[in-house]
């Protein structure tokens, strides 16, 4: 499997107080998965709480221990998914995807369903985009709103999954925010 090109710029501040560029290469966080081919996460960026300015631009998603930030915590990352995404058939083993998303994707792997392995809940804000191709994102009941490139979506916690039913790759850019859930 290739695993695209992304290219992630980072700035930073240096102790003299000198704006400056951290870094410029690719992220070092991507994930592919043999149960479901062509799909790629690149985690771009996160924190664990709320940052402080000004900063070196040091790294944290390296030691970051979940895809999905805790409360105050950020994530940014870019997902592609191939053509015809709908988690059933023979384009995803579901019980191999179970086994293997926990070891690559903590946090988000645990928020899915095991009637259907696309549905999930997370405790964030999820701001998102579509780069490139199309998405529909289906709620309760079957309920899917279409999404085309350039479309924006503010999703707050809401149980989802993510369909591409088109014949083209999707691409979207995605900053999660951590919040807080209240207790049932």
């Amino acid at each position: 499997m290739t695993v695209h090109q992304q290219r992630r710029v980072v700035t930073g501040v240096t102790a003299e107080g000198k704006s400056v560029f951290v870094d410029d290469g690719t992220p070092p966080v991507v994930v592919t998965m043999e149960s479901f081919p062509g799909n790629e996460f690149f985690m771009i960026w996160g924190s664990d709480d709320s940052p402080d300015l000004p900063t070196e631009g040091k790294d944290t998603t390296v030691g970051m221990e979940s895809f999905s930030p805790p409360a105050h915590g950020t994530r940014f990352l870019i997902n592609r998914w191939p053509p015809g995404t709908e988690f059933s058939g023979e384009q995803v083993n579901g019980d191999a995807h179970r086994s293997e998303s926990p070891n690559k994707m903590p946090g988000i792997s645990d928020s899915h369903e095991l009637d259907d392995i696309q549905m999930h809940t997370t405790d964030t804000i999820d701001y998102a985009v579509v780069i490139k191709g199309e998405m529909w994102l289906e709620l309760d009941d079957g309920a899917t709103v279409h999404l085309k490139q350039g479309d924006c979506l503010i999703q707050n916690g809401t149980r989802h999954a993510w369909r591409n039913r088109s014949d083209e790759e999707c691409v979207m850019a995605f900053v999660m925010v951590g919040a807080n859930r209240a207790k049932k």
